[in-house]
């Protein structure tokens, strides 16, 4: 959906100039480009820190490959999970642990295993949880920022590129070719912030929330186990979070 968002929204814009009469050479403008694109990481770098600033990057990965959240999976392991508990108790469920991949979902098997108690669990599971969701969010509004500070960034080349243009007003025939290359960076800006930063980081939002919604069905899991409930009304209970 992000490349195909991308070629629909480019392949719109495009379109609809060359029917007009523009020309693709006429927004081509490498120094536009290094104005707006240089100038918005720049900004971006200053407002935020090193480490959220290179988990933006990192999280970028999630847009072209989302993380996959199978909650249909999850159930019926904590179905099994809570079966095997009830018939052998907890420590059954240690050579489990070894198999999970999630350290998330690992951590709150080995407290259920270790005996802790249902609301140490969840209190320190909600802790990491709430971490995780500070990190995730605080990384996808680095974009929301790139697409904050792009337009202004891309007005800022065309004024600069108008005072090039005024300084040229000696050679009339110049002025109209020179003018509009000066706007290029607005298009730019305006262009990158609308299609790219702005729904890049939206996108990283709405997986974030998909991600904690997958660790909350997790938590409730674990609790219902370790409350010795039903298999059956473990099942239940878990399947309210599919709802959509």
């Amino acid at each position: 959906m992000t490349i195909l968002g991308i070629l629909v929204a480019f392949g719109g814009i495009l379109s609809g100039m060359l029917i007009e009469g523009g020309k693709l050479a006429s927004i081509v403008q490498l120094t536009a480009f290094l104005i707006v694109m240089g100038g918005t990481t720049g900004a971006v770098m200053v407002q935020y820190r090193l480490p959220v600033f290179l988990k933006a990057l990192k999280m970028f990965l999630w847009v072209m490959f989302p993380p996959k959240f199978d909650h249909e999976a999850a159930i019926t392991r904590l179905m099994e999970w809570g079966d095997m508990a009830r018939k052998g108790g907890l420590l059954t469920l240690e050579a489990a642990i070894e198999g999970i991949s999630d350290p998330f979902i690992q951590k709150g098997l080995q407290m259920l295993v270790d005996g802790s108690e249902p609301e140490t669990l969840r209190a320190s599971l909600m802790v990491e949880l709430e971490a995780y969701e500070r990190a995730n969010n605080s990384a996808a509004k680095v974009y929301e920022s790139a697409g904050g500070y792009a337009p202004t960034i891309g007005i800022l080349g065309a004024v600069l590129g108008l005072i090039h243009v005024m300084a040229n007003l000696a050679d009339p025939s110049k002025l109209g070719e020179g003018i509009a290359t000066a706007f290029v960076a607005t298009v730019y800006g305006v262009g990158s912030a609308n299609v790219i930063f702005l729904p890049i980081g939206n996108k990283l939002k709405d997986l974030a929330g998909e991600r904690s919604l997958y660790h909350e069905l997790i938590i409730e899991g674990l609790l219902a186990i370790a409350n010795g409930e039903h298999p059956r009304v473990i099942e239940s209970r878990l399947r309210g979070y599919l709802a959509r």
